[in-house]
């Protein structure tokens, strides 16, 4: 009986692609359209690179460096310094990629794994400033906005989840930022991988298009579900009955555009804007929608870190507490920064491919200094008060 109902949503969601062959195709093409355009970009390069930094030792270099603003902040190795920036640069799902393989190589502990899983995993600035704030509202300065709120909120996780599981291990602060032991460090590393460039180089591409096929695979899934829980008029059901219960307040859109967010992430961001008027409720809701993620990306996640012992559940809470917080900084931020009356609103359709491909990267390069930058002054002057 069990195995029977294990079996009957897969059959369900067979028959729904047999009778609706041509959302099925459209939706696919979408999903993959937007992982050539937004996704790529911003996860294959880093891919690469975070494989060939980690197999010369840079991560290990970088640890002992960020160790002393790390540990007093977040609890953490410096190590996972890497894991943050990477996060913050390329996008999900790089974060907990990244996570699971420190975790896999004993690089951190399962509770500290779990702690950086549940602060790591941001949408691209390229997604962000180009797909969202540029092409569906139009207005490219509350990039400025959704990204400040993602990040402020993540990072207020991070801080937050410093108390996770805790308990006080002495020696884990050195005496000083020895830029000598960080060499020595990078050198041990090197010598205990032992694989020739070639071998590394080759290692780090094959696994780094595996892995974004793999994500790719994951949001042409989703596009495809979504759109057929729209062809089938499930969602249209629910906001039927979910309408008549709360006398009106849930209508049609709104349901349609919270069903979309709950799966996907820019599916959901195009239907709250549909659904809700006013910018400040629209930036409101698309820095939730952004925090959220999608089920998408939860199934993303859960692919990598049934590979370790990592619990699934700091990540899920994670997403909660950052969708409550993304929201209430957006309203903050807006306070702050000018935003003109009215702009021409135009389609994500209408970026090219090729511009939106560029701005990713971009983008994600300038987040990537910036935040390495950031991180090793921090930790200068996190080391000098402390001496003082």
């Amino acid at each position: 009986m069990a195995a029977a109902i294990r079996t009957l949503p897969f059959f369900l969601l067979a028959l729904a692609m047999f009778l609706y062959p041509q959302e099925v195709v459209s939706s696919a093409a979408t999903g993959l359209t937007l992982w050539w355009t937004f996704v790529l970009p911003a996860l294959l390069p880093f891919f690469i690179l975070s494989e060939l930094l980690m197999g010369a030792g840079f991560i290990h270099f970088l640890g002992i460096l960020l160790e002393p603003l790390m540990r007093p902040f977040f609890h953490l190795p410096g190590k996972a310094s890497f894991v943050m920036a990477m996060g913050y640069t390329s996008g999900i799902p790089i974060g907990a990629v990244l996570t699971c393989k420190l975790r896999q190589q004993n690089q951190l502990t399962q509770i500290e794994g779990e702690r950086l899983l549940a602060f790591t995993s941001n949408p691209s600035p390229g997604f962000m400033f180009g797909a969202v704030a540029s092409g569906m509202l139009g207005r490219p300065e509350l990039g400025l906005v959704l990204a400040g709120a993602v990040y402020l909120s993540n990072l207020i996780i991070g801080i937050l989840f410093r108390f996770y599981r805790y308990q006080p291990v002495e020696g884990h602060i050195s005496a000083s930022i020895s830029l000598k032991r960080a060499w020595q460090e990078l050198l041990t590393a090197q010598d205990q991988d032992g694989r020739p460039f070639g071998q590394l180089l080759g290692d780090a591409v094959r696994q780094s298009v595996q892995t974004v096929l793999l994500v790719g695979g994951f949001i042409t899934f989703f596009s495809v579900l979504i759109n057929l829980l729209n062809a089938t008029h499930l969602t249209t059901g629910l906001a039927l009955i979910l309408e008549s219960l709360t006398g009106g307040h849930f209508t049609l859109p709104r349901v349609t555009a919270g069903v979309n967010a709950l799966f996907e992430t820019t599916l959901g961001c195009r239907t709250s804007l549909q659904a809700f008027s006013g910018l400040n409720v629209q930036v409101a809701v698309l820095s939730a929608v952004l925090a959220w993620g999608g089920l998408s990306v939860f199934a993303q996640v859960a692919s990598f870190t049934s590979l370790t012992d990592l619990r699934f559940s700091a990540f899920l809470l994670g997403r909660v507490l950052q969708s409550i917080l993304a929201p209430i900084l957006s309203q903050i931020l807006l306070l702050f920064i000018k935003v003109p009356a009215s702009s021409p609103l135009f389609p994500i359709s209408s970026l090219k491919t090729a511009t939106g491909f560029l701005l990713t990267w971009r983008l994600s390069v300038w987040v990537f200094c910036g935040v390495m930058i950031f991180f090793l002054i921090s930790a200068l002057g996190v080391r000098f008060l402390t001496q003082k």
